[in-house]
């Protein structure tokens, strides 16, 4: 299969070069093994079956023989043998140097490594492909130069409410990256089937039952973009006349996050001029919005005829990539919401302390509102203590990347890269 150039490829070499060692983490089939092999001299790979069992009883016994190879070496789904977190760190300690060690993950391990690896372990957070990185993205319009200039953005994407909805069920899987034939729509649902009907007992051993796992996932999907309180959902799943305790909700949904199926945007918390109390409760996202659009059974035919739907998954797929454009610029991506209904979907943070705000609107009739809100919402901000955003910006499907008469941007998502 082709390898497409992903935007953490530069951040891992960086990572090894000044890490002993560098722990990949992210949902199966996002690239994590893909990437970091190409950065490996040799490899080992625990999910083998040819050698897993004589993996984990080594792992058990004598881990350090595991570690015996070429640097970097990778470890393949490190999680299956959590002893093996605490034997990278000795030997990082003990040889010294960087760019040893290369850890892929697609779950937490439900067993605790004895230490954290503070010193010795670098993170790097992998997702699905953005549409820059599966060459769905014009790339024309830069998310840093917009943050280090005030150049006025040129671009233009066809991209139209059709192609949005193909492309949020399509997902950003890198296995069907430049696959557009129906069949590659499958993959969603069979990634949806796996979790809950295998990997959400095999997260740390603990049997659950698939119908559950699958309502839980189903009402998350449903509430896609909105700040839900957890006990809301877990009474619309009673109301499906399947009655389950928060304790064991609340039990599903770690397991679900230990797998990073679902990614939440944590709220935005700024200096105000004015009172206003902020909404504490995130935002609720899956880390990819064909994750959720096969939980809700939707097809793009089916979105295109419930636009509200749409919506919120498009919200979805922007999230996405301003998360993977985020950890490229060294930022963080937020949300805000207060108790007067003003909000800005997305808040992205850089290091020293500059921020933009964005709305995300499907429909270019909707583009006036966003624009609104976002100048309602910087004229709120205490700028004494803040500074100034750095831009504002409503997101749109496809057309024209312009500065509005009011300075704020208008930017198709798919003309967007880091």
């Amino acid at each position: 299969m082709e390898y497409l150039p992903r935007i953490v490829d530069d951040m891992l070499k960086r990572k090894l070069a000044h890490a002993g060692a560098v722990c990949i983490r992210g949902p199966k089939w996002c690239g994590k093994t893909s990437t970091a092999m190409r950065k490996a001299s040799s490899i080992l790979f625990m999910q083998d079956p040819d050698s897993r069992e004589s993996n984990l009883r080594l792992a058990r016994e004598k881990p350090s023989i595991l570690l015996r190879g070429d640097r970097p070496r990778l470890i393949d789904e490190w999680q299956d043998a959590p002893q093996l977190w605490d034997a990278v760190r000795f030997a990082v300690d003990r040889e010294g140097g960087h760019g040893l060690f290369m850890l892929t993950g697609s779950s937490t391990p439900g067993e605790r490594p004895s230490h954290s690896g503070t010193g010795r372990f670098s993170f790097l957070d992998m997702r699905p492909m953005s549409l820059f990185e599966s060459l769905d993205s014009t790339g024309e319009v830069s998310l840093g130069r917009l943050f280090d200039s005030q150049d006025e953005p040129e671009g233009y994407s066809a991209c139209d409410v059709e192609t949005i909805a193909y492309l949020v069920c399509h997902g950003g899987w890198p296995q069907i990256a430049r696959d557009k034939e129906e069949g590659a729509l499958d993959l969603a649902y069979d990634y949806v089937s796996a979790i809950v009907e295998e990997d959400i007992s095999r997260t740390d051993g603990v049997q659950r039952s698939p119908e559950y796992a699958r309502l839980l996932l189903t009402e998350y999907a449903r509430n896609t973009g909105t700040m839900a309180s957890l006990n809301s959902m877990r009474g619309n799943v009673a109301a499906h006349g399947r009655e389950i305790s928060r304790p064991t909700a609340d039990a599903y949904l770690a397991a679900l996050r230990r797998l990073y199926v679902i990614e939440d945007l944590e709220p935005w918390f700024p200096s105000l001029k004015t009172r206003a109390r902020v909404a504490c409760t995130p935002g609720r996202f899956m880390v990819d919005p064909s994750i959720a659009a096969a939980a809700l059974g939707a097809d793009p035919q089916l979105l295109l005829r419930d636009l509200s739907t749409l919506g919120s998954l498009f919200e979805s797929l922007c999230i996405r990539d301003l998360r993977v454009y985020a950890d490229a610029l060294g930022g963080r991506l937020y949300r805000y919401h207060d108790n007067t209904g003003l909000e800005a979907d997305a808040v992205m943070t850089l290091r020293g302390g500059r921020y933009a705000l964005f709305e995300v609107k499907l429909g270019m009739s909707e583009v006036d509102d966003g624009a609104a809100s976002l100048a309602k919402l910087a004229d709120r901000l205490d700028t004494s203590l803040m500074g100034t955003p750095s831009f504002l910006a409503v997101l749109t499907p496809g057309g024209y990347a312009y500065r509005r008469s009011d300075g704020v941007l208008v930017v198709p998502m798919s003309c967007l890269r880091p």
